[in-house]
Order: structure tokens, then C-alpha cells, then sequence
């Protein structure tokens, strides 16, 4: 085995993504699938060994950074998480570290700051001059994630259900997910309970309603507006509670496809009261510059420049 070649893998609810670097830092292949959290995902495992399995016989991967959700939460899926790696790369050097990890070491190319998440699920991570590290939230769809797109997909639901019914006033949040589920408005509870009930993977399809609430609020509805402040309220409430751990003028950034929201992103540094950094890496970056760092490569700004001009192709 040599050690000119590094994968990546950042996993999380929705979806999972694996990129091969050299030492330019170049992406030289890439494969993803659907999300592989293991607390909400009993196959994850298949779903991850089916996008690793096209590099498991390159024997020039040196070593492997996974970013896997929930990883270093619950010690026994994380047993899980690292015989996974372990027996897909016996050969290579391995790190599995949390995804927002991760996503944090790449925003911030490595230097310290405050990273809030919001993705399937949502959390603020924290790193100090010093390297200590700190986190909040992420404690899942049955006790946090608020902030998160399935915090949003949720409350949309409640909300329609309760237009519906004349509880609320009517939003345009109805029909604009009932015509992106293809539901029958003639029998609203039977189309949404029968659509819920049927989700093979409910946190991640209630949590991609957050896009429709997105597109709803964009176009000025009250409702869907409503939701995404609520939901910037939330992730503001992640920052305040993590501030403390860095300088009080540490950058901050984001990262999760929530953030693909204009509406929640400006409202959140209103909140704030400072613009974020933008993020320098996407979460699979993170991925790379801690494989790279496994076999002690220099995080030079050329081999991060070359990995972050491949972005379009690892988001």
C-alpha cells in the first residue's frame, strides 16, 4: 500500500458522499447514496459499504477520514461506525470523527470558530485558539434537532393540519405541499396521514418539506415565514449557548442544506448581529484535510484551494 491517495466521507440523515483526493489535493472520484444515520436508518450500513465498495480495492488509499452522524453520541452505534470503516480499510490509516465535526474543520479551514448545523438534524460546534472543542444541540428528532429542516418540515405539517381545519389562518404552505407530495386536497387528512404513515424513512422526508416551506416564505406567505424565524430563533438560541467556549469576536459559520435558504440564513445573523464567514469547505472538505492530516500532509493553501475548487462536485 501507498499513501498517495486519501477518502473522505461525509455521511449524515439525507445523504452520504465519498471523495478521493491525491496530494494536490485534487478530487479524483466521487460516489454517494442516501443518508446513513444509524439512529434513524437500520440499513445504513448497506447503504454505506454500497458507496464505499468502489474504493475499498484501491490499494493506494494511505488514509480515511469518516464524518459519520451521531458518531461519539451513543457509544454503541459508534462501535458499529468504526467496524465499518475498519473492515472496508483494514489496510489504510482511519479516523471516524462526528460529522459536525467535520463540517466545522472545513468551513473554518481548521482555525477556531463556531460552526451552527442545520441539516436533517441541527447543532452548534465550537473550537477554541486553545483546540478545545465544545458542542450543543444534536440531540435527534425525539428530543432536539430544532432548527433543523425536520424541525421545519414538522411544524409545517402542524400548521397545515391546523389551516385545514380553520385553527389557523390559511396559508399557502397547503397546496404548495400538497402539490409537491401529489396529495388529493378533496381528502386532506386521509392524502397526509396516509403519505406520513408511509415513509420508509420519515425523518428525512418530513425534513425535505423545509425546501417547500423555504420556496412558500420566499414568496411572502405569513406562514412559512413564520416557521423560518421561529426556526432562526432556535439555531440563535445554539449560538448564544456555545458562544461563551470561544473569543467573543471568533468568526462564525454555517453549514446543512437548511442554510440554502436565504430567508433562514439572513434572519439567523440578524440574530447574530455579525455576517458569518462563508463556509471555505463544504463538510466533505472537512473529511479530506482530516484524512490528510493522518498521514501528516501540510494543510497548505494550495492543497486546500485545490480541494475547495472542486466543490461543485462534492456538495
Amino acid at each position: 500500500m501507498t499513501d498517495g491517495l486519501i477518502l473522505g466521507i461525509d455521511g449524515g440523515g439525507s445523504k452520504v458522499l465519498a471523495a478521493l483526493a491525491d496530494r494536490s489535493g485534487q478530487v479524483v472520484k466521487t460516489a454517494r447514496g442516501g443518508g446513513v444515520n444509524p439512529m434513524d436508518n437500520p440499513g445504513w450500513r448497506e447503504v454505506l459499504d454500497t458507496v464505499l465498495r468502489p474504493f475499498a480495492e484501491i490499494t493506494e488509499i494511505g488514509a480515511v477520514a469518516a464524518a459519520l452522524p451521531a458518531y461519539g453520541e451513543v457509544a454503541r452505534l459508534s462501535a458499529l461506525q468504526e467496524q465499518a470503516i475498519a473492515e472496508t480499510f483494514p489496510a489504510a490509516k482511519r479516523h471516524v470523527l462526528n460529522d459536525v465535526e467535520a463540517a466545522h474543520f472545513g468551513a473554518l479551514s481548521g482555525r477556531p470558530g463556531i460552526l451552527i448545523l442545520s441539516g436533517t438534524g441541527s447543532m452548534a460546534w465550537a473550537r477554541a485558539e486553545d483546540g478545545r472543542s465544545a458542542r450543543v444541540g444534536g440531540w435527534g428528532d425525539m428530543i432536539g434537532d430544532e432548527g433543523s429542516a425536520y424541525a421545519i418540515g414538522r411544524a409545517a405539517l402542524s400548521l397545515i393540519s391546523q389551516a385545514i381545519d380553520g385553527r389557523a389562518q390559511p396559508t399557502a404552505l397547503t397546496d404548495a405541499v400538497f402539490d409537491a407530495l401529489s396529495l388529493d386536497r378533496a381528502d386532506p387528512m386521509n392524502a397526509l396521514g396516509g403519505w406520513v404513515t408511509g415513509l420508509e424513512r420519515p425523518r428525512a422526508g418530513i425534513a425535505a418539506l423545509a425546501e417547500v416551506v423555504d420556496r412558500v416564505a420566499r414568496a411572502g406567505d405569513a406562514g412559512a415565514n413564520a416557521l423560518m424565524e421561529e426556526a432562526a430563533d432556535e439555531l440563535a438560541r445554539h449560538f448564544t449557548a456555545i458562544a461563551p467556549h470561544c473569543a467573543s469576536d471568533a468568526d462564525w459559520t454555517y453549514a446543512g442544506g437548511t442554510f440554502a435558504s436565504p430567508v433562514l440564513l439572513a434572519a439567523l445573523t440578524s440574530r447574530i448581529g455579525r455576517a458569518p464567514v462563508p463556509p471555505r469547505l463544504p463538510p466533505i472538505g472537512g473529511a479530506l484535510l482530516a484524512a490528510a492530516q493522518c498521514l501528516g500532509w501540510p494543510l497548505e493553501e494550495g492543497f486546500v484551494g485545490q480541494i475547495a475548487s472542486a466543490r461543485n462536485g462534492t456538495d
